[in-house]
């Protein structure tokens, strides 16, 4: 065996491990440590494919920026436990009749007869000065440059609707005008008032 298929079975054991303890896990801190295990792992097999591009995306992406906010999230919500095995329970039969389905179409599409050997030849072996990013950037900007550019502009249009969602006028909203701020002067901020000491005043009325 080589050296290669040895560190495939090993990559391959840990993201299967870490990604059924991630499911299994009751802490939810955990499971996400468990799924960015699952994702380093994922990246590495990615690695020996020679896919370094969606390896390096992979890690970026959802390791270094989506996985610390789902964290962030989670322990920032407070999550009635409770409620939330009493939601399961009435999931459940759902739950495992969809899990079911998707099994069964993973089964049917991953399986030996259309990824097999036999049916697809084994990829060949790039010398050292292939760069997987170069061949991915010449056919996305070349063959697929317009679905490429339709996905940023539904990417903006989705950005832009979040953001006027966000800042629809609700009741009560303050809202900063600079130019009264600009014009405000301190007479018109300040009202000092003269305040008679209770004391004084009761002297006076004891003297009358």
């Amino acid at each position: 065996m080589e050296f290669e298929q040895i560190l495939f079975y090993i990559f391959s054991f840990w993201f299967v491990a870490s990604s059924l303890a991630m499911i299994f896990s009751r802490n939810a801190a955990k499971a996400v440590l468990f799924l960015i295990l699952a994702f380093f792992s994922a990246a590495s097999i990615w690695i020996l494919l020679e896919a370094e591009f969606l390896a390096i995306i992979l890690i970026l992406v959802y390791v270094g920026a989506v996985m610390v906010l789902f964290l962030f999230v989670i322990k920032m919500l407070n999550i009635d436990k409770s409620t939330l095995r009493a939601k399961f329970a009435g999931y459940l039969p759902l739950g495992l009749v969809v899990a079911a389905v998707i099994v069964a179409e993973m089964i049917l599409v991953l399986g030996s007869h259309q990824f097999g050997l036999e049916v697809v030849a084994a990829p060949a072996r790039h010398s050292a000065d292939y760069s997987n990013i170069t061949v991915l950037a010449t056919q996305l900007y070349t063959t697929y440059v317009y679905p490429f550019e339709l996905a940023a502009v539904l990417l903006l249009i989705a950005i832009i609707a979040a953001i006027t969602l966000v800042h629809q006028s609700q009741i009560k909203r303050k809202q900063q005008s600079i130019s009264e701020q600009v014009k405000v002067r301190a007479k018109d901020r300040l009202r000092l008032i003269s305040i008679t000491s209770p004391n004084k005043k009761t002297k006076e009325v004891d003297g009358g």
